[in-house]
């Protein structure tokens, strides 16, 4: 019986120690995405791009919109002293601008959505690319994008953006 415990015990400590032999071959690395969308020169490429793309129609919304309270209120304040069939009609064309601004508004929010999850993608493609490159070079065997919680010393996500914006300034 003794001697039964005892080979038991042993195996444990030996299943114990290759596991933790194991454990610290084992390299893993935590990239954050979402640093990298802020600070990989490439994203912010990407931003000022889009600003330059979307910012007249952006400007042309805001000022629709501006238009809009503006006829609004005026409305508001001038709907008691208006005859019948005026109040209906100014109503009217104040619910037709508001439709008109609506679909122009939603037009717009989806053009820029779709723009800017292509140029995210470009930029998720890219920081992939470099991922990949510093797991081979650098030997580890398992990187996340994603986590709970994160031990800074598995964060390389300074590494990941230092060559992805060098590798962006070529």
């Amino acid at each position: 019986m003794k001697h039964t415990s005892r080979k038991i015990a042993l195996a444990l400590a030996l299943i114990v120690a290759s596991l933790h032999v194991g454990a610290q071959e084992f390299k893993v690395g935590i990239v954050n995405l979402d640093r990298i969308f802020r600070e990989a020169n490439s994203a912010k490429n990407a931003q000022t791009k889009l600003e330059q793309e979307f910012g007249k129609r952006e400007k042309d919304i805001n000022d629709a919109a501006a238009q809009l309270k503006i006829a609004s209120d005026k409305f508001e304040r001038e709907a008691p002293t208006l005859a019948e069939s005026q109040r209906t009609t100014r109503q009217k064309q104040l619910v037709d601008q508001d439709r008109d601004f609506q679909r122009k508004r939603r037009e717009f929010q989806e053009d820029l959505n779709a723009r800017k999850n292509e140029e995210l993608q470009q930029v998720i493609e890219r920081a992939n690319k470099v991922v990949k490159a510093l797991a081979e070079s650098e030997k580890y065997d398992l990187i996340l994008q994603e986590a709970v919680y994160v031990n800074p010393k598995h964060d390389i996500t300074e590494k990941v953006l230092k060559s992805l914006n060098a590798s962006s300034g070529k």
